[in-house]
């Protein structure tokens, strides 16, 4: 998803709220992308448009599994297979959600850009929070060190 960054603000802004005034209901399936990374300490060479495609299944037990497909800091097309567990706060749509798993992808120059890549597939640990309501979810990822990414998706 290539633009505005203040487009994908308002945009992220305008699910956000959204979320927040629709009822909170259990997740079965998400479809997400992302609409906002920022590095921590930029770099000419970093990219801020990841193109995240991912899905996940969340258990009546708050459990989930899930894969994603994205653009990584260096614009090489990555993955990242994972596991974890949404984290509620209260009756409210406000929760938090601590995924782990595996992420390839970095290769080349970039390969020592994430730690434990040496046979080109590392352990990640991913903390987010968000808000969810009946059909829509927006979270706020801490990518490590590196960035932050906030993503919006649709709950089927």
């Amino acid at each position: 998803m290539r633009g505005n960054p203040v487009l994908r603000v308002l945009i992220y802004l305008f699910v956000a709220l959204f979320s927040q005034l629709a009822q909170a209901t259990e997740t079965r399936w998400l479809l997400q992308t992302s609409v906002f990374t920022s590095h921590h300490n930029p770099k000419p060479e970093h990219n801020n448009d990841q193109e995240l495609v991912s899905l996940e299944y969340t258990r009546e037990n708050d459990w989930i599994v899930g894969g994603a497909s994205f653009l990584n800091s260096f614009s090489q097309r990555s993955a990242y297979v994972y596991a974890g567990k949404h984290f509620d706060f209260g009756p409210g749509p406000v929760f938090a959600k601590l995924t782990g798993g595996l992420m390839h992808g970095y290769r080349g120059e970039y390969r020592d850009k994430i730690p434990l890549n040496h046979l080109g597939v590392a352990p990640a640990i991913i903390p987010a929070v968000g808000v969810r309501g009946q059909y829509v979810s927006s979270e706020l990822s801490f990518l490590g060190a590196a960035a932050v990414m906030i993503t919006t998706g649709l709950q089927f």
